[in-house]
């Protein structure tokens, strides 16, 4: 029996939760494929995208992996802030960064749909 996309996105939205680190698409497709072997790459995609569009969830473009929203961006900027060493993902309200980007991105009419800003490093435990 077919799931429903709410009952799809709880899975992969649990399954993101329960891992520390960004996961790709295939990880999660693994992840869920020890429950459910016919689970197939495409269900996987558009679920994430499903919850990417709903801001459930953040795709980090600069690694093609995904991480759960754990904060609520209605109006703001999700800043993660990922480590190069362990890969650590910290999420941070950016919400008074979104009128300096309306600035530059207006300059040349340009129209976003959504905002996130990756800013790679080491985080605190990888420093010390």
């Amino acid at each position: 029996m077919r799931k429903s996309a709410d009952a799809r996105q709880a899975d992969i939205l649990e399954v993101l939760k329960t891992c520390e680190k960004p996961m790709t698409a295939y990880q999660i497709l693994e992840q869920l494929q020890r429950s459910e072997p016919d689970i197939a790459p495409p269900t996987v995609y558009r679920t994430l995208s499903a919850l990417t569009d709903q801001g459930r969830a953040h795709r980090l473009e600069s690694i093609k992996a995904f991480v759960p929203c754990r904060c609520n961006h209605a109006e703001s900027v999700p800043v993660l802030a990922i480590c190069e060493t362990c890969g650590l993902v910290d999420e941070h309200d950016g919400s008074d960064l979104l009128p300096k980007l309306a600035e530059l991105t207006d300059q040349n009419a340009f129209r976003s749909d959504r905002h996130i800003v990756e800013i790679h490093g080491h985080c605190q435990r990888c420093v010390a």
